[in-house]
């Protein structure tokens, strides 16, 4: 009766233990791929703040404008254009304190040029496909000069590449760290049932028979785990949320849904993927050799 005891006791914790091991594996893949995804996200919105000045030619009709601002709409680079017109420039204070209020009295006329201002899209990173947007769009007739700052550019991208390089090597690292130590988890609390399982073996269950319960047992367990590891999640993402409210624009609601749900259906893959092939493993392994395992 006490070794009965004894032996559920042990089953318990040990489920207990496998339960809340892949609840935390859980919940800490799910934040670093939060995390990861709010880097990536701010990389990208720094890649597209890089803006493009097509200024046009002085003489230019509405209509020629216009022909050239559809011309520019058509490129897959451009995310946004806005029109700046010259006399727009002349009022602004910025300008009007490096040149002087009274500049035109100088000049006699306004001396700058009516524009576009363009933001690209992140495949602006690939230098070769933005060497060619820049040659395409000085081709285009009426366009006078085009001007962004290529030095700047060049090392945001430069940066935003090492950054997302560290994050994807960082986060393979740490799933393959955290899944070996879950398997070898699953495989101890298995382990531990190894005498149960060679007893109803040598009664005449089927591999099936014996496999079905433990089975379904681990989908209940990674039920919990992922149900359990998506309130600590929400959880986290709600306090960080109230720190630094910024971080809900970046990362999507729409995301953020899709990390919970890939929580719980991780917690039954994982647990039910591992604890089949550890099952695997004492089912057909012969009774002489599980007394000695």
């Amino acid at each position: 009766m006490k070794d009965d005891k004894r032996l559920k006791r042990k089953v318990r914790n040990s489920y207990i233990v496998s339960t809340v091991s892949i609840t935390l594996v859980l919940f800490l893949l799910g934040s670093v791929g939060y995390l990861m995804t709010v880097a990536l996200e701010v990389a990208r919105s720094l890649q597209e703040s890089i803006v493009v000045t097509v200024e046009l030619s002085n003489d230019l009709s509405d209509e020629q404008r216009a022909g050239i601002e559809k011309r520019l709409s058509e490129e897959d680079l451009i995310a946004t254009i806005e029109f700046s017109s010259k006399e727009t420039k002349a009022q602004d204070a910025e300008f009007r304190k490096m040149f002087g209020a009274e500049f035109e009295e100088v000049l006699q006329e306004n001396p700058l040029l009516d524009s576009f201002e363009l933001t690209l899209t992140a495949a602006s990173a690939d230098q070769a496909l933005l060497d060619d947007f820049i040659g395409a769009v000085e081709r285009i007739p009426g366009v006078e000069h085009v001007s962004y700052p290529a030095r700047v550019a060049e090392r945001l991208h430069a940066t935003v590449n090492k950054i997302r390089l560290v994050l994807i090597l960082f986060g393979g690292a740490l799933l393959v760290i955290s899944l070996t130590l879950l398997s070898n988890t699953i495989r101890l609390a298995i382990f531990s049932k190894r005498y149960l399982i060679n007893t109803m073996k040598l009664v005449g269950a089927t591999k099936w028979f014996i496999m079905k319960p433990f089975l379904g047992s681990s989908i209940t367990q990674g039920i919990i785990a992922g149900v359990a590891a998506s309130a600590l999640f929400g959880l986290s993402v709600y306090g960080l949320n109230e720190a630094v409210p910024e971080l809900m624009t970046v990362a999507q609601l729409e995301k953020i849904g899709m990390i919970v749900g890939g929580m719980v259906l991780g917690g039954i893959l994982i647990s039910g993927l591992f604890t089949f092939a550890a099952l695997n493993k004492f089912v057909n392994m012969k009774s002489n050799k599980i007394y000695l395992y």
